[in-house]
């Protein structure tokens, strides 16, 4: 799209909108089964909501950026309220993977676009957001796991949604139910095992924005006074067994594999191992009784060492401190695991 200025760009806006995003709409709406037809649709939009060289820079009192998500909105809830009901067909990817895909490309960029303030619509009741986002969850809760680690663009587009989900719309994800919650998140565990760096880092983001947020307003909180804040406090609670089976998988993929996305993993790490001492125990408990009882002593020091000159906070400056010592942690040296 030539579109590379403000100039430019805005001509392109105001002759699309109102008069012609209409027949967008239409478009996805009248031929949701036929790939031909809402892939190019689809893709369209994905290309009008990228905000490079800072083209949606919209005049701050502009109601432009709100006026545009409104039509992202619409168009996502219409292709995805209708793909759904479609039958499975042979070619998966085609028929439906590579449409969501593109959708969850669209939200990606639309969320971390910085044209649109999202509080004005909780502020003022609008449901565009709210609407965006609970059938897009639907979308990829209908994609099996391993599906999307098959198609490797559904999959970068998939953990790419959840990184910017995470970082910028938390409170929606401790709104879900517990189940989808953890279905979520569990998908989060697997993206920090993908071969890919980017998909393990993306993945590790948001499990960090994650356990940030409830070591902010849970752990060291004064109190627990708001709905996010209750619902992470709940959720962590009941979903105990698979918080701790992330923090031991971050340190495996950080033990066992050469990565170097190690920065990101221990930011992770750090966070997962301040929100509860409990279970940072019990998962070096796990850790160690892989290895032979006469190494347990020499792990045990490498993973107090962890915390050298490490407080309990998540200021950049201890973080850094943290990361430092994960570069030297290396219990693997001199003796190899046991298989």
């Amino acid at each position: 799209m030539a579109t590379n200025s403000r100039r430019t760009y805005g001509f392109l806006f105001y002759w699309l909108y109102p008069a012609h995003m209409p027949l967008l709409l239409k478009g996805i709406t009248h031929y949701a089964d036929i790939p031909e037809v809402t892939t190019p649709l689809l893709k369209f939009m994905a290309e009008l909501v990228l905000n490079k060289t800072q083209r949606l820079n919209f005049e701050y009192s502009s109601p432009n950026g709100i006026l545009l998500f409104r039509e992202v909105s619409k168009l996502i809830v219409a292709y995805g309220s209708r793909i759904l009901t479609l039958p499975n067909k042979a070619d998966m990817y085609t028929s439906k993977y590579k449409g969501i895909s593109i959708c969850l490309l669209i939200l990606t960029r639309a969320m971390s676009g910085s044209f649109v303030n999202f509080g004005i619509f909780e502020l003022y009741g609008d449901r565009a957001l709210v609407d965006a986002l609970d059938i897009t969850v639907k979308m990829i809760l209908s994609i099996p796991l391993a599906d999307i680690f098959a198609f490797r663009k559904v999959a970068a587009a998939y953990f790419a949604f959840l990184d910017s989900l995470f970082s910028n719309h938390l409170s929606f994800v401790l709104s879900l139910d517990k189940t989808t919650f953890m279905h979520v998140v569990g998908t989060l565990e697997s993206g920090l095992k993908d071969s890919s760096e980017k998909i393990s880092s993306q993945s590790a983001y948001a499990i960090d924005n994650l356990a940030t947020f409830y070591f902010t307003h849970v752990t060291v909180g004064e109190s627990v006074n708001s709905l996010a804040a209750h619902n992470v406090a709940g959720l962590t609670s009941d979903c105990a067994e698979l918080f701790s089976r992330i923090l031991k998988t971050l340190f495996e993929v950080v033990i066992f594999e050469d990565r170097g996305n190690q920065w990101t993993l221990s930011r992770a790490i750090l966070s997962m191992m301040l929100i509860s001492e409990e279970m940072f125990t019990n998962v070096k408990a796990q850790i160690l009784s892989s290895y032979p009882p006469d190494q347990h002593q020499r792990l045990s020091l490498c993973f107090d060492k962890l915390m050298t000159d490490v407080s309990l906070s998540l200021d950049g400056k201890n973080r850094d401190k943290f990361t430092q010592n994960l570069t030297r942690f290396n219990p693997l040296a001199p003796y190899e695991k046991v298989k």
